[in-house]
């Protein structure tokens, strides 16, 4: 099975799942990316204060996230693309993509509406079809974190129609990501890192 090529920590942290070889495409054929994702995501740990801050903008987990990966090299980037019918052109903009680096698309979803992953996906397929990425990736958080969320009185901000897992996991088998391979990861209970209290 080729999520056996994650590391084991990576797998005892996250929920992974995989389309279309992803694993072994990243790991293979796109090494430097693949070390990059496996160090922030083994780096990453989920803190309390994170879950417990306000809404309302970017969240702390994906403003956490997409700056390692900005410090790695990657970008947020959009794609100026077009549809040419019969000479005329028609601008196509995509939406912008999280994290970008040499044809790897990767996109966090901590805690937006779960939509969201259609347009996530839609990206993935047109960017994918135009040859434009290799790989799409998401992170987004494993369904089992709702306990924690919930003992932390923050259960109502993590609603069910939000971005996690078993919203994404229907999305992606229906096809939403079209022919791109697709790696998710879902982050796990395991990662939760209380606040130290003094007495």
């Amino acid at each position: 099975m080729a999520l056996e090529l994650l590391p084991a920590s990576i797998r005892a942290n996250y929920e992974c799942h995989e389309w279309k070889h992803a694993t072994a495409i990243l790991k293979d054929d796109f090494p430097d990316e693949w070390k990059d994702i496996i160090k922030v995501l083994t780096e990453f740990k989920l803190k309390e204060e994170s879950i417990r801050a306000p809404g309302g903008g970017k969240s702390p987990v994906a403003t956490e996230i997409d700056g390692q990966f900005l410090k790695l090299g990657w970008v947020e980037k959009g794609f100026a693309t077009q549809v040419v019918v019969d000479g005329h052109s028609t601008d196509s903009p995509t939406h912008k993509v999280d994290c970008f680096k040499n044809g790897i698309a990767l996109e966090i979803e901590w805690n937006n509406k779960d939509p969201f992953f259609d347009r996530d996906l839609n990206n993935f397929r047109l960017l994918f079809d135009l040859r434009v990425i290799s790989v799409g990736v998401i992170i987004t958080r494993s369904d089992a974190l709702q306990q924690i969320f919930d003992e932390l009185g923050k259960g109502a901000s993590y609603g069910a129609s939000t971005t996690h897992m078993s919203k994404l996991l229907p999305r992606v088998k229906g096809g939403g990501g079209g022919g791109c391979p697709i790696l998710a990861f879902g982050i796990k209970t395991n990662l939760f890192q209380q606040t130290k209290r003094t007495a």
